[in-house]
């Protein structure tokens, strides 16, 4: 897929189903339909240029429907009418990631897959990968999803290398397969495939007229790091209790481990088995998700906040902080501290 040119719009299929959020949808929507080409060149009083995609609301049936939070949603038409597009984009998808997969959705996947197969580039946002991953199309591929979706991808999909740290991974032969990560993922979608279709200059253009950014830094600094981790195992689910208000006291994880009456090889394997991760792993989350909300929240040091949630050395703690958020204690403050906290900076 490269440059239009003078060739022919690319045909765009957006995949509209009710799970689908309408700020998604026609995100994508506006930024391909009326924004590349044209709203630059009016700003600047030039004239517009060949529209580099042709996008389409597509649904199973294309008929009106009431989607997520009572939003009407209008499709263009169904999947069938366009047999052969070029591109397909899965937008975020408003599903429980403790639900199993919605059985509605075979019909959509078969039409993915044999898009693909005829040569379509297929893309997905945020929870979208767990649509694009039932196609099969992501097996032995890399791929990123949300950071609250990553465990069930990976659970309900082994054979897909799962990069939770990652916004942005093309894959594939011919990177004809894309997964974007959190909801507003789609900035970075857009601009890689306008800079693919219609060059770097257009991308860049699209991006400071829309201010949209690329994620550069991967979504591990928007990430909860404890998010779906509660354990089935009654014993290991009363030692995260435990954990959650004495992550900071010396030796957590020998706490644990007396606390749960077993040995402590038995101890580790049944955490790892509940959790997906070993106690200390788990214990290094906790005090770094701690130390996030200081620093949005206090005026605080970065050392004091590292002593508080359990570090004794500074080093250690933002060893430890960038590591598991992407950047340093500092960048993260500057980048998340609650407006009311900041004064006039």
């Amino acid at each position: 897929m490269g440059k239009t040119g003078t060739t022919r719009p690319m045909r765009t299929a957006i995949v509209a189903t009710p799970e689908a959020s309408a700020v998604g949808l026609y995100s994508i929507m506006d930024i391909l339909a009326s924004v590349v080409g044209r709203d630059w060149q009016m700003l600047h009083g030039e004239a517009p240029g060949a529209a580099p995609f042709a996008p389409r609301l597509l649904s199973v049936d294309g008929a009106p429907y009431i989607g997520l939070n009572d939003v009407e949603i209008r499709p263009h038409g169904s999947l069938a009418d366009m047999a052969a597009p070029d591109i397909v984009i899965i937008p975020d998808l408003h599903l429980d990631p403790g639900q199993p997969f919605p059985n509605s959705y075979a019909q959509i996947a078969d039409w993915v897959r044999a898009a693909y197969d005829q040569g379509a580039v297929v893309a997905s946002v945020c929870s979208g990968a767990l649509l694009l991953a039932e196609t099969g199309l992501l097996d032995g591929q890399e791929a990123t999803t949300h950071w609250g979706y990553c465990d069930v991808l990976a659970r309900r999909h082994p054979g897909i290398r799962v990069r939770r740290e990652r916004v942005l991974v093309p894959t594939g032969e011919g990177h004809r397969l894309i997964t974007a990560g959190g909801a507003s993922s789609w900035h970075d979608l857009l601009l890689y495939l306008i800079g693919r279709v219609a060059g770097a200059e257009e991308a860049r253009r699209i991006a400071k007229l829309y201010l949209l950014q690329w994620h550069s830094e991967g979504q591990l600094p928007y990430a909860a790091l404890t998010a779906g981790r509660n354990a089935d195992d009654k014993v290991v689910a009363e030692c995260q209790v435990w954990l959650a208000d004495n992550y900071a006291v010396a030796n957590p994880v020998a706490g644990m481990v007396a606390r749960s009456g077993l040995g402590e090889r038995t101890f580790l394997r049944r955490f790892r088995a509940a959790t997906g991760m070993s106690p200390r792993d788990y214990l290094q989350n906790l005090r770094i998700e701690e130390a996030k909300y200081l620093l949005e929240t206090t005026q605080a040091s970065v050392d004091s906040i590292g002593a508080e949630v359990g570090y004794a050395e500074p080093s250690a703690f933002r060893h430890a902080f960038r590591k598991r958020v992407g950047i340093s204690a500092s960048l993260y403050r500057r980048r998340f501290m609650a407006p009311a906290t900041t004064g006039d900076h």
